[in-house]
C-alpha cells in the first residue's frame, strides 16, 4: 500500500533533502507521491531501497534498520500510537499480539495489511508472523516468518523502537539461526532472532547511582527494616510467577525490590491466585448454546464437541469423532493441520476456512466461511479448544453467506465489529476518494504552476519584467525619460526582390531562422528586443534598465548579428543573406503603448537617427552615428570614418563604421563555449 513509500519518502526528505528524493525516485522509475490505500507492486518498494543504498552509500542492512525505526515513529505520527501502546504490558506481550493486531487491522483495510510491521502488501501476498519464547536467562527468541526474503533487518529497527519507546529498555538483537520454512505450508523465509535488554535509566537516575556510590547500599538497608524476609520472596516469587518482566534480564536481591515499591508506590504488590470452582456449573448444552463457534478435538484431530452455530453451517460436525481437518483448513498462520504444529503457533490467533467440497449443496455456491479464534490446550483431557468467531469484514460478507446477525452470540463482539467496520469502510472510501481528488488537484497546480511560467516567459519577451509585472497587478505603467540609451536597427538588403521571387514559407523559414540567431544574441549581450516588422529588427542597449555599457552592448550584438547572418540563406540565390545595420545613441521616452496587445514602446529623435542610419548604410556593415561613435571611441573597438553624407531629414551628417572588437574573440562575441 501507499502508506509504505510515503512513509520512506518521509523518511529520504526529512533526513536527506528532497534533492536526495527527486534523484532517488528518478533512478528508480517512481511516482512523486502514492495515495495511502493504493495498491502498489512490491517491486517499487524494493527498487526504492534498493537505489538508496547507492545513492546513500550505505548497507542494506543499515538501510533497512534506519527505515523500521523510522516506520515506528511514522506510524505513531499517523494515528496508530494509542493502538500500539495498548498491546501489552511488556515487550513479550507486545510481540506476542502484533499477529492478532494484523488480523484485525485486515478487517479494517478489508485486505491483509500490516501496517504495524514495515511493509503493506497486497491481499494476495500473506503478511509476516512473529512467535517468540521466553528463555531461562530473561532473553528471547524471536521468530519472524516472511515470503519476503532479505528484508529481516527491518525487525530490529521497528522493535528496538518500541521497546525504547514504550518499556524504557534498549534491546539487541543478533539473527542466530536463518533457515527456509520447515514448520509452516508453502516456502517462507524464516530468521530466529536472539533478544537481550538492558534497562535504560534517565538522566536523573543515571547522576544519582553514579555520583553516590553509597545510594544503593543505604536504599537496602532501609528496605530491608521497612519488609519481612517472608514478604519479600513471596512477592518476588510473584513477580516471576506474573512474567512481569519486560524481555527480563538477570537482577538483583535488591533491584527486584525497589522495582516492587516502584511499582506499589510504597505497597508491597502480592501475587494474584484465582480460585476455581470444585465442579464445572455449566450443563453441555448451556455451553454449545452459549458459544455457538467453539470446537473441542484430540490429538488425531477427531471432533469430540462443536457450537449448535457452527454445526448447522457444517452438519458434518454433528457426527462425533469425524476428522476436522476434512472439513477445514488452516488459513492462518500457515502450518500443517497437525495437532503438534498447533500447539507449536498456540499464541497465534487462527484462521479456519470450510472446505467447499465438504459443505452442503446450498452453501457450495456461496463464498467459504471462515472462523478466527484462539487455541487452549487442556492438559487434562489431551483435546484442544478452539474458541472461534465468524470472520467477517462488512455487512456483504454477512448477506454473502446468507447469514445473519442474530447466528453469532449476544456477547460476541463481532456483531459489533461488523456494524462499525461497515461505517468505517464508508469513512475510509470517503478519505480514499478525498486523497485521490488531493493528488488530482496536486498535479493540476503542477501543470497550472508549468502553464503559468509559460505565459509569464511569453509575457517577458513581449514586455520588460518589471513593466510586465506592474500590469499583472493592474497598476498603471508610467513613461520613463532615459537620458542617454543605443538604439539598433537592422534590416535585410533587397528584402523586397526576394519576396517577389519566393513563396511566402520560404520567406517565413528565412526570418525565422536569422530571428532565432539574433533573438539568442540579445540574451548573449543582455540587450532589449523591441520589436520586429517584416525583415526589421530593432533592439535597444540602457532600456528598460539604464547601464553605463549600452553602446558597447550594441555594438557587440551588431558583431554578432554580420557573423550569425553568414548562416542564414538567401532563398533566391543559394547565398547568405546580407544585412544593414544603424548605431545611434541619444535620449529616449519609453512606455506601454495599447490594452489588448500592449508593447513597450520608444519614442524621441534618437529613434528616428538610428533608423536612418540603418537606411542609409552599407550591406555587410555597422554604420554609426557620431553620438554612437563618441560612446565607443575608447573602448577598444576598431572603427573607420565614413564622412558626410546627405541624410533624409537630417541633413548632413558626419558617420563611422564599426569594423570589430579588438579584445573579443568570434567565440565570446557569438556567446559560445
Amino acid at each position: 500500500y501507499g502508506f509504505i513509500n510515503t512513509c520512506l519518502k518521509s523518511l529520504v526528505v526529512e533526513k536527506y533533502g528532497e534533492e536526495t528524493w527527486e534523484n532517488l525516485r528518478r533512478q528508480a522509475g517512481v511516482q512523486d507521491s502514492f495515495l495511502t490505500f493504493e495498491v502498489y507492486k512490491d517491486e517499487i518498494t524494493m527498487q526504492l531501497v534498493d537505489k538508496a543504498c547507492k545513492i546513500l552509500g550505505v548497507p542494506a542492512d543499515m538501510v533497512l534498520r534506519e527505515f523500521g525505526e523510522y516506520f515506528f515513529e511514522f506510524c505513531k505520527r499517523s494515528g496508530y500510537d494509542h493502538m500500539l501502546r495498548t498491546l501489552g504490558g511488556n515487550l513479550y506481550e507486545f510481540i506476542e499480539n502484533l499477529d492478532a493486531l494484523h488480523s484485525y487491522l485486515s478487517l479494517s483495510y478489508q485486505a491483509s495489511i500490516e501496517v504495524l510491521v514495515w511493509f503493506v502488501f497486497p491481499q494476495e501476498m500473506n503478511a509476516p508472523s512473529f512467535r517468540v519464547e521466553k528463555n531461562e536467562d530473561g532473553s528471547m527468541h524471536l521468530h519472524y516468518y516472511s515470503d519476503r526474503r532479505g528484508l529481516c533487518h527491518i525487525v530490529p529497527g521497528i522493535i528496538g523502537a518500541a521497546a525504547l519507546d514504550f518499556f524504557n529498555i534498549e534491546i539487541s538483537m543478533e539473527i542466530v539461526n536463518q533457515t527456509e520454512e520447515e514448520e509452516r505450508t508453502g516456502k517462507k523465509e524464516h530468521i530466529v532472532f536472539l533478544v537481550t535488554q538492558n534497562p535504560v535509566f534517565s538522566y536523573k537516575e543515571r547522576s544519582k547511582f553514579s555520583s553516590l556510590p553509597q545510594y544503593l547500599a543505604d536504599s537496602e538497608k532501609k528496605i530491608d527494616s521497612q519488609l519481612k524476609k517472608e514478604d519479600v520472596e513471596k512477592a518476588k516469587n510473584a513477580i516471576r510467577e506474573r512474567g512481569s518482566t519486560v524481555c527480563p534480564v538477570r537482577k538483583s536481591h535488591w533491584k527486584t525490590i525497589r522495582g516492587i515499591i516502584a511499582l506499589g508506590k510504597g505497597k508491597l504488590l502480592r501475587g494474584f491466585d484465582p480460585v476455581y470452582p470444585k465442579s464445572l456449573w455449566i450443563d453441555t448444552k448451556t455451553f454449545c448454546n452459549g458459544l455457538p463457534f467453539h470446537m473441542v478435538f484430540d490429538k488425531e484431530l477427531r471432533v469430540k464437541q462443536a457450537g449448535v452455530s457452527i454445526q448447522k453451517i457444517v452438519p458434518g460436525l454433528q457426527t462425533m469423532d469425524i476428522s476436522l481437518d476434512q472439513y477445514f483448513s488452516i488459513v492462518h498462520p500457515e502450518v500443517p493441520f497437525t495437532i503438534s504444529s498447533i500447539q507449536k503457533f498456540i499464541n497465534s490467533q487462527f484462521v479456519f476456512q470450510t472446505r467447499r467440497e465438504m459443505m452442503p449443496e446450498s452453501w457450495k455456491q456461496r463464498p467459504m466461511l471462515e472462523l478466527r479464534g484462539q487455541m487452549i490446550w487442556m492438559e487434562s483431557l489431551q483435546c484442544m479448544l478452539y474458541l472461534c468467531s465468524p470472520l467477517l469484514r462488512t455487512l456483504h460478507e454477512l448477506e454473502e453467506r446468507q447469514m445473519h446477525i442474530a447466528d453469532i452470540a449476544p456477547h460476541d463482539v463481532t456483531r459489533d465489529l461488523i456494524l462499525l467496520n461497515q461505517q468505517r469502510l464508508a469513512e475510509m472510501e470517503l478519505s480514499n476518494q478525498l486523497e485521490r481528488k488531493k493528488e488530482e488537484l496536486r498535479i493540476l497546480s503542477k501543470h497550472l504552476e508549468e502553464e503559468k511560467k509559460k505565459t509569464e516567459a511569453l509575457l517577458y519577451a513581449m514586455l520588460p519584467q518589471h513593466v510586465a509585472n506592474q500590469l499583472k497587478e493592474g497598476k498603471q505603467v508610467e513613461a520613463g525619460e532615459f537620458k542617454e540609451c543605443t538604439i539598433l536597427f537592422s534590416d535585410v538588403v533587397t528584402f523586397t526582390n526576394i519576396c517577389a521571387q519566393c513563396e511566402p514559407i520560404q520567406i517565413v523559414l528565412m526570418l525565422n531562422s536569422m530571428y532565432l540567431r539574433f533573438d539568442r544574441l540579445t540574451t548573449v549581450h543582455d540587450v532589449y528586443k523591441v520589436e520586429t516588422i517584416g525583415d526589421a529588427y530593432m533592439v535597444v542597449g540602457g532600456v528598460p534598465v539604464p547601464v553605463p555599457t549600452h553602446a558597447e552592448r550594441v555594438a557587440n550584438f551588431a558583431l554578432g548579428m554580420i557573423i550569425a547572418a553568414k548562416g542564414v540563406q538567401n532563398p533566391v540565390s543559394g547565398n547568405p543573406i546580407q544585412i544593414r545595420v544603424g548605431i545611434h545613441t541619444g535620449p529616449v521616452l519609453a512606455g506601454v503603448v495599447g490594452e489588448k496587445m500592449p508593447r513597450y514602446c520608444l519614442f524621441g529623435d534618437t529613434v528616428n537617427i538610428a533608423s536612418r542610419m540603418e537606411s542609409h548604410g552599407v550591406p555587410s556593415k555597422i554604420h554609426l552615428s557620431s553620438s554612437a561613435y563618441q560612446c565607443l571611441k575608447y573602448k577598444n573597438f576598431e572603427m573607420t570614418e565614413r564622412g558626410e553624407i546627405e541624410v533624409k531629414g537630417k541633413g548632413k551628417m558626419h558617420t563611422y563604421f564599426l569594423i570589430r572588437n579588438k579584445t573579443a574573440t568570434e567565440n565570446e562575441i557569438m556567446g559560445r563555449p
